[in-house]
């Protein structure tokens, strides 16, 4: 059986990556790209669908793990009867030995037996491969796929695994090579292994030495960083929003979806945590990634994208899994993807605002796209849409969607009278535009407030609350000493809290079209640490902030969502979206004066 989430840490190399498990296999491993299907599945299903374990045939006594500074190379120590050895898996970054996955390890002390195991799967677990060795090269293929796995130590052939036991002596290193190569090209020419390391670890600190951010809890905003780092497909730009697929967000449920794509609703806070960072260039390639993604007519808009700009992402499931702890179905590809949301039209121009107010320049033919776009949002912000959620019980105005509209020419409106001359031909919008604002405003305030709750609702015409409504004073919606702003705090507090972390709706009541309750959504509880921050009460937003920084596994590593009553992390890992609103809570709260720029349009405050 798979171990917990949290047990885990991550390894990547801006193109694939794999889940190595605190007993020192490697369950999850998808190459050459982070939604491949040379994937091996031991993570949703049992040994048998994949895995390469690496662990002490000894009584284990004590284990510890870290990752080396400012880098995704994890150690791994385990203390032994005999001795101790450490555990070194990373993933290289550039030259020959892309694709790989690179196993050392290292003698401590004494003499420590070693039990290998690789289980090699490909398309998620469900075809074994032809084995063949040839000049110590061991090749597994499946095509389209092969791997040549080289090692010095000698090991056991089977039909479609490979296995042994190695002794390994303080002052050795024994290093284990895995490499992805096309099935029908040779692999390619074998590498040192040692020298690997030392490059992969020159290249990772390298560019997080150059992180500017120097506030408050520096610490987990840099490993939030470094780890948003890992997670970039590296020919593109574009950012996944976690590297794996169908890890549950309540154990033996159905909520087991596949994150392994881009979505444009993380394109803001992506564009300000680069930016905040200081890593401009990486902000470029992704405001070009999206940009590109999203060119074409506005209403063929899609929620999310392949990491190349893929739009069709197929959803299918693998009944031959079992799940992660038996939460089925195992599902690859996501049907969310021809969803409407109406949210991601605002993300985007926000996001296109947000690049020019953080010093980015304008993105060469981004405006022909984007007037298209504020042209599309006149008619449709009325529409009923899917909601940030990604629900399948059907559409309704959402008023999270709505408000996200109002951004969108609000935003727009803004770009215009921030970054262009009198002259310029954009001027003509800018009426349009503001009356556009104003009318879709009103109308939130109309339907998507409840006077009897004193609090927006999650859409119009609905009792339900939604804790993406936390979201209003740090879009500057309505500014957070609003008294309906207060109220919807205070409802989604009575409401929407489990033992202090905050649930994105109720499942009963929102019918979203699924059987089952789920976790605590982290994002959601940094949004709480925000509007605290806004609404004047620091020292809560900062009791908060630290709890969620508590639940980190050992690695600083979050998921999407968190347990509280049994301490589990839940979702796909490690989640972007959590670390992400972990990098803006950070900044919220390292501005001690909280000083807010005005609105131009209704005397409203932006963060």
């Amino acid at each position: 059986m798979a171990s917990r989430i949290e047990d885990y840490g991550f390894v990547g190399d801006q193109h694939g990556s794999a889940l190595v498990s605190r007993d020192g296999s490697i369950d999850w491993l998808c190459v050459p790209r982070f939604d491949s299907e040379a994937c091996m599945a031991a993570l949703v299903g049992t040994d048998e669908h994949g895995h390469w374990t690496l662990y002490p045939s000894a009584r284990v006594r004590r284990t510890s793990r870290r990752y080396r500074p400012g880098t995704v190379i994890l150690e791994t120590d385990y203390e032994c009867d005999g001795g101790a050895v450490r555990l070194v898996d990373f993933m290289p970054l550039a030259g020959p030995q892309l694709h790989s996955v690179i196993r050392i390890v290292e003698g401590l002390e004494g003499t420590v037996p070693i039990d290998v195991a690789l289980v090699m799967r490909f398309g998620y677990g469900q075809y074994k491969p032809w084995i063949t060795a040839h000049d110590g090269d061991v090749e597994l293929v499946t095509a389209p796929d092969a791997f040549v796995f080289r090692t010095c130590a000698r090991l056991q052939l089977g039909d479609h695994d490979v296995w042994g036991t190695v002794s390994v002596k303080k002052g050795e290193r024994v290093p284990f090579v895995l490499t992805w190569h096309p099935a029908d090209e040779p692999p390619p020419r074998p590498f040192d292994a040692l020298a690997a390391l030392a490059d992969t670890e020159r290249r990772s600190t390298g560019w997080s030495q150059h992180s500017t951010y120097h506030g408050d809890h520096r610490d987990a905003v840099n490993r939030s960083l470094i780890t948003l780092k890992a997670m970039v497909y590296a020919p593109s730009g574009g950012i996944v929003a976690a590297p794996t697929a169908a890890l549950p967000e309540a154990i033996g449920g159905v909520r087991n979806w596949d994150y392994r794509y881009c979505w444009l609703r993380d394109a803001t806070l992506t564009l300000e945590a680069l930016m905040l960072g200081g890593f401009v260039e990486e902000a470029k390639a992704w405001r070009a990634w999206f940009m590109r993604a999203v060119a074409g007519a506005p209403d063929e808009l899609q929620i999310m994208y392949g990491v190349r700009g893929e739009r069709r992402l197929t959803e299918f499931e693998i009944p031959e899994l079992p799940g992660y702890e038996g939460s089925r179905p195992v599902r690859i590809g996501n049907a969310a993807s021809d969803q409407f949301q109406l949210d991601v039209y605002g993300e985007l121009v926000q996001a296109l605002y947000e690049g020019r107010r953080l010093g980015l320049p304008e993105e060469p033919g981004a405006r022909a796209p984007a007037r298209k776009l504020a042209k599309f949002i006149e008619s449709a912000w009325q529409l009923p849409d899917d909601g940030i959620w990604e629900v399948r019980g059907g559409r309704r105005h959402f008023v999270h969607s709505k408000m996200m509209a109002w951004v969108a020419a609000d935003r727009f409106a803004r770009i215009v009278e921030e970054f262009t001359g009198p002259d310029d031909e954009l001027r003509r919008d800018l009426p349009r535009l503001r009356a556009l604002a104003d009318r879709i405003h009103r109308d939130i305030l109309e339907h998507g407030f409840d006077r009897r709750q004193n609090a927006f609702t999650q859409a119009y015409d609905s009792p339900a609350l939604d804790a993406s409504l936390l979201l209003m004073p740090a879009l500057g919606f309505l500014p957070a000493s609003d008294p309906r702003v207060q109220g919807t705090i205070g409802a989604i507090e009575k409401n929407l809290l489990r033992d202090g972390f905050v649930l994105r709706y109720h499942t009963e009541q929102t019918g979203d079209g699924l059987p089952g309750e789920e976790g605590a959504f982290l994002a959601c509880s940094f949004w709480l640490v925000d509007a605290y921050a806004y609404s004047g009460r620091r020292r809560e937003a900062e009791a908060l902030f630290e709890r969620l920084l508590s639940v980190r596994n050992d690695l600083g590593l979050l998921s999407e969502e968190y347990e509280p009553r049994s301490g589990r992390l839940l979702g796909n890992f490690p989640q972007a979206f959590s670390h992400l609103a972990l990098i803006h809570s950070a900044r919220v709260l390292a501005d001690a004066e909280l000083a807010p720029r005005e609105s131009s349009a209704h005397g409203k405050t932006v963060s």
